[in-house]
């Protein structure tokens, strides 16, 4: 059974197929290309934090793949009223071909894996977002060609995301900078075991320089809403501008996730300044996913 939990799940290899592939199907749906290899397929969405990017990503996706999909939030399914994890899996994935779920605790998609007869996508935890690494790597690769060999740059809170370009670091072979204040570092064990592809450095600039692509996310994600005021004084000097970009490489490219927060990680200008690849970024959820889909399910066949 192959999950899609972490980076880590796939090699190398499968990555860059999955990226490739992506670019492929996206060049399908430019062209009208019918292209429904999951026809009569079932995607289970299971979200326990919001979102919008990832619930239309995926359902568009999996119509486009010729399947369907089926949301089920916390008022939905009896999860929300404290069915055990490892329940719902071995009743869920009896009645789906896959299942994705965004959630807030890690160990919520890890033990869910372990009971479920089908593939778990990791859509979102607290500690990753695989997903997301998926579609800017293959926005990298579309806007600039390999990300091998470069150098990447984090500015801001060592999250969920942040862990994510540690394990691209490892898998696509690109060298990280992480710039974040003191005491938002990101997990000391991914720093330790990926030390060789990484450096945790204490400014964006110091960050930034020479860098090929320039990367952010919120300052304070899902769930930490009550620390924002906070957070706000503490990551002041980690606002990524065009004047921080002017830095980088003459090439450099600048992602985030989103949603943004202008004037906070971001000032109110630079996701509209030509080095910012955000929308591209957005849209290519959907493309890598479904190539994600495609691959997960081929393996079951």
């Amino acid at each position: 059974m192959r999950h899609f939990l972490t980076l880590q799940d796939l090699t190398p290899d499968e990555l860059n197929w999955v990226v490739n592939r992506a670019i492929e199907l996206k060049r399908y749906q430019r062209q009208g290309q019918l292209h429904e290899p999951l026809k009569n397929r079932v995607l289970g969405m299971i979200f326990e934090k919001s979102s919008t990017r990832t619930r239309v990503s995926f359902e568009a996706g999996m119509a486009q793949l010729g399947g369907s999909a089926i949301f089920l939030s916390p008022r939905d399914t009896q999860l929300g009223r404290g069915e055990p994890i490892e329940d719902s899996a071995r009743v869920l994935s009896r009645m789906v071909d896959v299942v994705m779920i965004r959630t807030f605790d890690h160990d919520t998609v890890e033990r869910f894996a372990a009971f479920s007869q089908v593939p778990v996508i990791n859509a979102l935890t607290d500690d990753f977002h695989p997903c997301q690494l998926l579609a800017d790597m293959q926005t990298f690769v579309e806007q600039r060609g390999s990300i091998q060999g470069k150098t990447v740059a984090w500015i801001g809170d060592g999250n969920n995301m942040c862990h994510s370009y540690i394990n691209a670091a490892r898998q696509f072979d690109f060298q990280l900078r992480i710039a974040t204040p003191v005491g938002f570092e990101p997990a000391t064990s991914l720093v330790a075991a990926n030390r060789d592809r990484i450096e945790l450095v204490s400014t964006p600039e110091q960050a930034v320089r020479g860098a090929h692509l320039v990367a952010t996310d919120v300052w304070a994600s899902m769930g930490q809403e009550d620390e924002q005021q906070q957070r706000q004084q503490q990551f002041a000097n980690y606002q990524v501008s065009e004047a921080l970009l002017d830095q980088a490489s003459d090439d450099v490219v600048f992602m985030h996730c989103l949603p943004a927060h202008r004037g906070e990680e971001v000032n109110h200008t630079v996701l509209d300044d030509p080095r910012a690849v955000v929308w591209e970024e957005a849209e290519n959820r959907l493309h890598a996913q479904k190539a994600l889909l495609e691959f997960l399910l081929s393996q079951e066949e």
